[in-house]
């Protein structure tokens, strides 16, 4: 069990990007966050079974249908758990 974090570059906003992602860690029991930056990228938290965390990560790399992923960037990370999975 652990958590990465993700930098998630393209045109992942305002393509429903963190809903999806949302989405995703749920079906996968994953806990976390994901938030659009000032940057123009989205940031993603993700913590749980690393296996699970992998299947999240690779995902990250297709997004939903009208995202255009450029970059998945993910550190191992040391941080609490949060409870569920948020979009903000």
């Amino acid at each position: 069990m652990g958590c990465q974090r993700c930098f998630i570059s393209g045109r992942v906003q305002g393509v429903f990007f963190r809903v999806s992602t949302q989405m995703k860690a749920h079906d996968l029991d994953i806990k976390g966050y994901a938030r659009n930056l000032a940057d123009g990228r989205v940031e993603v938290l993700a913590c749980g079974d690393d296996e699970k965390i992998k299947i999240l990560e690779d995902w990250l790399w297709q997004g939903p249908v009208h995202a255009k992923v450029e970059s998945v960037e993910c550190e191992a990370v040391n941080e609490e758990c949060p409870i569920g999975f948020m979009t903000n």
